[in-house]
């Protein structure tokens, strides 16, 4: 019999793609991870793991059993949902992973109803950037996540999660109040192909949004100052250092010192944020609230 517990740490082996990883992210010590999936090779009688260097990939045994991994933890997921659904009160505490933005637009509104409407589910934050929310809710640090759509992202049919689309947002143009282009009323982003850039490292997913619109509109992006706080980025570009990409949303309630908010022609970069949970948890009755207190508290932030 195949414990499923062993399954869960298969999983994070293959997200990770080494033992240590896998082991941090689960708080374990790597022999225990690896003492573990020796146990589950036993229970499988098959092979699962092939060391490649520093890391690890799975043998074709081993993505057969991680397809079945999915569909097992996800049903645990479920069971979970229905005993705490019949078990009937709603109380208790739900992390929520999400990114700075999201957290002062939609998850800080979404408290505020919950406290109203659900005053017995508490949701405790956690600061997380786009792409680290989503490994979070995978390996059990948060329940929730509010993440951004980024190149590499699980897909809308990854079998380990359940997404809820929440909004989309365009990338405004940030100019320095002295630019050239300041006093137009759009601006095409292949006018801005000679200027040095401000935004986020490399990494951060609206890096990737800002790095594809520039590879669109026929030219590289040259990123000469690098600032995940777009707070830093609209200073920097009020000081004349560069122009920069940053989502509307973003620039609310905003000091815009010297600069000038102009909209991009065309096809502009856009945030894409969605909710996801681990698949199996979105009917869950501490949850599903949360979703839905995310959805309404999104109303009107689509825009474009």
């Amino acid at each position: 019999m195949i414990d499923p517990r062993r399954l869960r740490i298969l999983r994070a082996v293959a997200d990770h793609r080494t033992v240590t990883a896998a082991a941090a992210a689960l708080y374990l010590t790597p022999s225990a991870v690896s003492q573990q999936l020796a146990a589950l090779e036993q229970e499988s009688g098959h092979t699962l793991l092939i060391r490649t260097g520093r890391g690890v990939r799975l043998t074709a045994a081993g993505e057969i059993l991680l397809a079945h991994a999915h569909t097992v933890l996800a049903q645990l997921e479920r069971a979970e949902a229905e005993l705490a659904a019949h078990a009937g009160g709603v109380t208790g505490e739900v992390t929520v992973a999400a990114f700075a933005t999201g957290i002062a637009e939609v998850l800080a509104p979404a408290i505020v109803r919950l406290a109203e409407e659900r005053p017995g589910i508490r949701v405790r934050v956690r600061d997380a950037e786009g792409d680290e929310s989503l490994p979070m809710v995978l390996d059990g640090e948060a329940d929730l996540a509010l993440a951004v759509e980024y190149r590499g992202a699980p897909r809308e049919d990854d079998r380990r999660l359940a997404r809820v689309p929440l909004y989309a947002e365009p990338f405004d143009a940030v100019l320095p109040a002295a630019h050239p282009l300041a006093d137009t009323g759009r601006v095409e982003l292949a006018e801005l192909a000679d200027s040095d850039w401000i935004g986020p490292h490399p990494g951060n997913p609206c890096h990737d949004v800002m790095l594809l619109a520039c590879e669109l509109a026929g030219f590289p992006l040259r990123l000469v100052h690098t600032s995940d706080d777009f707070r830093a980025v609209v200073a920097l570009a009020g000081a004349g250092a560069g122009v920069a990409l940053v989502p509307r949303s973003a620039l609310l309630g905003m000091e815009l010192k010297n600069t000038v908010v102009v909209p991009v022609a065309g096809p502009a970069a856009t945030r894409r944020v969605f909710a996801a949970v681990r698949r199996g948890a979105e009917t869950h009755p501490l949850l599903s609230p949360v979703l839905e207190a995310l959805a309404r508290a999104t109303d009107g932030l689509s825009t474009g």
